[in-house]
């Protein structure tokens, strides 16, 4: 049986990594396995930005990816955890009864997507935020250039 709220968790916590996508559908998971490339590249991007600042190019490119490979995991966790449960188990537990506790909403859930739509919001305003400084602070930069 596979429950909503591990996978919910799953989802928000470890989605980066594809644990959810592993805990659903098996270690043969190929969305699951692709899911921590963006995040190990993110992570690069983090760490670039951290050793040589904001002012690196590559840094300000690689960083949202991170972002938003979290943001869209946290996206999953709420659509997880929002799901009703006779469509959660028609999905994942075929085999129960359309009222299996396993696809129940707990309050367990309930803070999971919470906890998923502050931190999936924060991060993707985030993520934008960077993205676009580092753009126009490009475009600045290159018409300085050209009016000299």
């Amino acid at each position: 049986m596979k429950n909503k709220t591990v996978a919910t968790w799953l989802a928000f916590l470890g989605g980066p990594f594809g644990l959810h996508r592993f805990y659903l559908h098996g270690p043969g998971d190929l969305l699951g396995w692709a899911l921590p490339l963006p995040t190990l590249v993110g992570a690069y991007g983090v760490l670039r930005m951290a050793s040589l600042g904001q002012d690196d190019a590559l840094s300000w490119v690689l960083t949202p990816i991170l972002g938003f490979t979290v943001a869209g995991c946290c996206l999953v966790a709420i659509v997880y955890g929002l799901r009703k449960p006779h469509e959660w188990n028609a999905r994942f537990n075929p085999a129960s009864p359309a009222d299996a506790p396993a696809g129940a909403t707990t309050w367990f859930t309930v803070w999971a997507i919470a906890l998923a739509l502050m931190v999936g919001a924060g991060v993707l305003m985030a993520s934008i935020a960077i993205s676009f400084q580092g753009y126009f602070e490009s475009q600045v930069e290159e018409g300085r250039r050209i009016s000299e």
